[in-house]
C-alpha cells in the first residue's frame, strides 16, 4: 500500500460531544493535509466545514441519528436530506438500536431504505451504523440480511460512542473487532462494502482491518496513523 491508498482508507471522525468549531477546523487542516477520503461530522458543522475543505478532495460525511439512533424515522430523513443539501456526500446512519434488540426488522428495513433512496438521489453513499455492542452475532447477522436486500454503500461497525455497562459498572466500548467484521463480511453481499469505526487508532490495527475485508476505516488517530507508515517509509 502507498500512503495514499492508506489515507483514502479514512474517514477522519471530528464527532466529539465537546469539539468547539475551531477544533472541527483544525480537523479538516490534518484532513486536506494528508487527503484522507471523508471529514466526518455532525450536520451543524456541514456549513463551515465546506468552505474549509474548498480546493481538497476530501469528502464531507454527515453522521444521522448520532450516536445512538433513537430519532423518529421523520427526523433522520429530514436530517439527511438537509446534510446532503448542505454539501454531504456520504451519509453514516446510526440505525434505531432499541427496534433491532426488539425485532422489529420490518421497521429497521424501512427506515435504512428511506434514508437509501434519500441518498441515492443525490448520488450519496449511504454507510448504515449497527453498533454491534449492543448487538448478538444472529441480530448483526438480520441487519446484513437487510441490508443485502436494501442495497446501501456500506455498513459500520460502530459509533465508537456505544458505551455498554460493563459487569463492574463502568461504561466502555469494544468498537470494530475481528470477529464482527468476519461476520459482516460473510454475510453482506460482495456489493456491500465494510467500514470499522471505534478504537482503531494504529497502522497494523488498519492493515488488520483491511485484510478482513475493510475498505474504509473511521479514526480520530489519523495522524498517528500515518506518521507510522511514513515511519515505515511506505511512500
Amino acid at each position: 500500500m502507498t500512503m495514499r491508498d492508506i489515507a483514502q482508507m479514512l474517514d477522519h471522525s471530528l464527532l466529539h460531544p465537546t469539539s468547539t468549531d475551531e477544533d472541527i477546523i483544525k480537523g479538516c487542516e490534518i484532513a486536506k493535509k494528508y487527503g484522507v477520503a471523508t471529514v466526518c461530522v455532525k450536520p451543524y458543522a456541514i456549513p463551515f466545514v465546506k468552505p474549509a475543505l474548498k480546493g481538497s478532495p476530501v469528502g464531507i460525511c454527515a453522521v444521522i441519528g448520532f450516536p445512538h439512533g433513537n430519532s423518529m424515522t421523520s427526523v433522520k430523513l429530514r436530517e439527511t436530506q438537509e446534510a446532503l443539501e448542505a454539501g454531504a456526500s456520504e451519509i453514516d446512519m446510526v440505525i434505531n438500536i432499541g427496534k433491532a434488540k426488539g425485532a422489529q426488522w420490518d421497521y429497521i428495513k424501512a427506515e435504512i431504505g428511506f434514508i437509501q433512496k434519500a441518498c441515492a438521489r443525490k448520488s450519496a453513499a449511504l454507510k448504515v451504523i449497527f453498533e454491534n455492542d449492543f448487538l448478538t452475532d444472529m441480530e448483526i447477522i438480520k441487519l446484513c440480511e437487510i441490508c443485502n436486500d436494501v442495497r446501501p454503500a456500506f455498513v459500520k461497525t460502530s459509533t465508537g460512542y456505544g458505551f455498554v455497562k460493563q459487569s463492574n459498572g463502568d461504561y466502555n466500548y469494544q468498537g470494530a473487532t475481528e470477529h464482527h467484521v468476519k461476520l459482516m463480511r460473510q454475510h453482506c453481499t460482495v456489493s456491500i462494502q465494510i467500514k470499522a469505526a471505534g478504537g482503531i487508532r494504529t497502522l497494523d490495527a488498519l492493515l488488520r482491518f483491511k485484510d478482513l475485508g475493510c475498505v474504509r476505516i473511521g479514526t480520530t488517530a489519523t495522524e498517528a496513523i500515518l506518521k507510522e507508515a511514513s515511519d515505515r517509509e511506505i511512500k
